[in-house]
């Protein structure tokens, strides 16, 4: 049975041999499958997982000297703050014995703000103006409904952007990573998507997250090689309605349960080579974790949440791990060009707090 462990150094690791004896082949729990079809317990085959060992103190010192050359440099210095925190979380994880990196930098993102900024200006102010001072409420409910629709547009715009940007400027053992899918193409799924499931009163929801899901892992790659993604949306449609009556009953608690399954059965359905991922992540552990999360973040008026950025990145490490055989000796270079104007505009569309952006 394959458990996580700390070590002493607060890194996340993984025992092949660690039961509940705490012995070899002591305890272990019968291998059985889920609901799902997505086993719980891990097969007999080489186990590969991401560890983290960065501390919340050395990131709360980057982000107080972030916030102080910010104030100073009158939000200038954003954008190498934001840079120095991904440096620091991509330096801090360590896969098969590497670490990543990260090669973004502040001025390529300033001025990339600064082209996002001015494209966002421009078309949502000025239809914002002309609303403003257009006469007859007719025609400014039909701008304000243009405005909506600007917005859907630009969701998909920037989601691919930032993955792209994201993507190419990470690496692992000088190997960069990448994203390959078109602005065209994901738009029409998620608008789509968005379109249905406001018509089905949100039935369409799981086939939607799905797709999107799909296409934005479908078109990764790490090098020369691609990740791949099987999932169907069908196979969580069940579950989803269960899960919309039970949260009604539970005041909303058993969402987590059910983003637990899911966060299972999607890693699970995604592959790299002839390996393939698992996910361990259940319901309790992922409430305890968000409302420990909030907590911090509430009672220290923001201060933790260095701290929270570094419990989620555990959390995720310990729970997410790759199965099989990858000959990464045989994976070659192969960096794409990337602009930071998609990343910049999903920074002024907030959506890394909404979740649409994958990190």
């Amino acid at each position: 049975m394959l458990s996580p462990r700390t070590s002493q150094q607060g890194r996340v690791s993984c025992s092949p041999f660690q039961g509940r004896g705490g012995s070899r082949g002591g305890g272990d729990e019968a291998v059985s499958p889920d609901s799902l079809g997505v086993y719980l317990e891990a097969p007999s085959q080489e186990v590969r997982r991401v560890a983290f060992s960065g501390s919340g103190g050395t990131l709360f010192g980057i982000q107080i000297v972030n916030v102080l050359l910010t104030i100073i440099t009158l939000g200038i210095y954003y954008f190498w703050g934001k840079t120095r925190v991904r440096a620091y979380t991509h330096s801090e994880m360590e896969f098969d014995g590497d670490r990543f990196a990260y090669h973004g930098t502040g001025k390529e993102l300033l001025v990339g703000g600064l082209k996002a900024f001015g494209l966002f200006v421009v078309i949502v102010g000025g239809l914002g103006l002309l609303q403003f001072l257009t006469p007859g409420e007719a025609p400014k409910i039909a701008i304000g409904l243009l405005i909506y629709a600007v917005g859907l547009v630009l969701v998909p715009i920037a989601t691919v952007g930032s993955r792209k940007y994201r993507l190419s400027r990470a690496s692992w053992r000088g190997i960069r990573f990448s994203f390959r899918g078109q602005t065209g193409e994901y738009m029409r799924i998620f608008i789509g998507g968005a379109v249905l499931t406001f018509v089905t009163l949100g039935l369409y929801y799981p086939f939607f997250y799905n797709n999107m899901w799909k296409y934005l892992i479908g078109n990764s790659y790490f090098g020369t090689k691609r990740f791949a993604f099987d999932g169907s949306g069908s196979d969580l449609f069940g579950r989803y309605l269960l899960a919309i009556v039970l949260s009604i009953f539970t005041l909303g608690l058993y969402w987590f349960w059910f983003s637990a399954e899911r966060n299972r059965y999607y890693w699970s359905h995604t592959a790299f080579e002839s390996a393939r991922f698992r996910s361990t992540v259940r319901g309790g552990p992922l409430f305890r974790l968000t409302l420990g999360n909030v907590l911090l973040a509430v009672f220290t008026l923001g201060l933790a949440v260095p701290w929270v950025v570094v419990r989620n990145l555990r959390f995720v490490c310990t729970n997410v791990m790759l199965e099989g055989p990858v000959d990464f000796a045989a994976i070659q270079q192969d960096a794409q060009a990337a602009s930071p104007v998609g990343e910049s505009l999903a920074d002024f569309l907030g959506l890394d707090i909404v979740g649409l952006v994958p990190s």
